[in-house]
């Protein structure tokens, strides 16, 4: 929508997509669908090679027409040695998992800091406005509404609606986990980390639940949600 607000006052706009099929349906002017994890917009940490070219790929649409105009990258769909598109939870059959996930969620909270301070604090955890710290909390919540419970948490947002609340929190904990993973595992790519989080963790296990839940609403909000919690 901003895109072309800007681009009806004479200014070109590019964008990068990291999902097709919504890019496909919005139809913004100019977009790079990329076959990367979400949060990893440029490809791989640490890369700075690869995050040039996306870059580099994304500017050139500039000088297309307004079509809209979709390009992927890399240009042959061939991911090669790039940064595996993400891989969703339904591709991924739920492991025999016996560990308490608020438990877990505290040892991965701490293994968190630890990733903070070796990024000098960068992050993509945040969205829900809940801190770390309370994020057992969120899981213990997460859990109940799995559950079928009429649960809430404290912190959560007066203005923030239960189903967008839900959305952010699942995407803060994916944050926590997979960051937490990297840093134990620091070569380990997009699809290796989410095989374990939806294959091994009891957190994954939690938010398939949510996910089944969200789904099995009639509202519109609820369903849209339990897409973005997991697929």
């Amino acid at each position: 929508m901003v895109a072309r607000v800007l681009e009806s006052h004479g200014i070109a706009t590019t964008s990068i997509s990291l999902v097709r099929e919504h890019t496909e349906r919005i139809k913004p002017p100019r977009a790079l669908f990329v076959p990367f994890p979400f949060g990893h917009a440029l490809g791989r940490p640490n890369d700075p090679a690869l995050q040039h070219r996306v870059l580099g790929a994304a500017l050139d649409l500039l000088s297309a027409p307004a079509g809209p105009v979709l390009v992927d990258f890399p240009e042959d769909a061939e991911p090669g040695d790039e940064t595996p598109g993400p891989v969703q939870a339904s591709a991924i059959p739920p492991g025999s998992v016996t560990a308490d996930a608020v438990a877990e969620t505290k040892d991965v909270v701490r293994a968190h800091a630890q990733w903070l301070a070796k990024n000098d604090g960068r992050t993509t955890f945040g969205l829900s406005g809940v801190p770390a710290e309370r994020f057992d909390e969120v899981v213990d919540f997460l859990r109940r509404f799995a559950g079928g419970a009429e649960a809430d948490v404290s912190g959560r947002p007066a203005d923030v609606p239960l189903p967008m609340f839900i959305r952010w929190a699942a995407d803060d904990l994916k944050t926590l986990y997979y960051e937490s993973r990297l840093l134990a595992h620091p070569t380990a790519a997009g699809a290796d980390v989410a095989r374990w989080f939806w294959g091994e963790t009891a957190a994954g296990q939690v938010l398939r639940g949510v996910r089944d839940r969200l789904d099995a609403s009639d509202d519109r909000h609820w369903k849209a949600a339990a897409f973005g919690v997991a697929r």
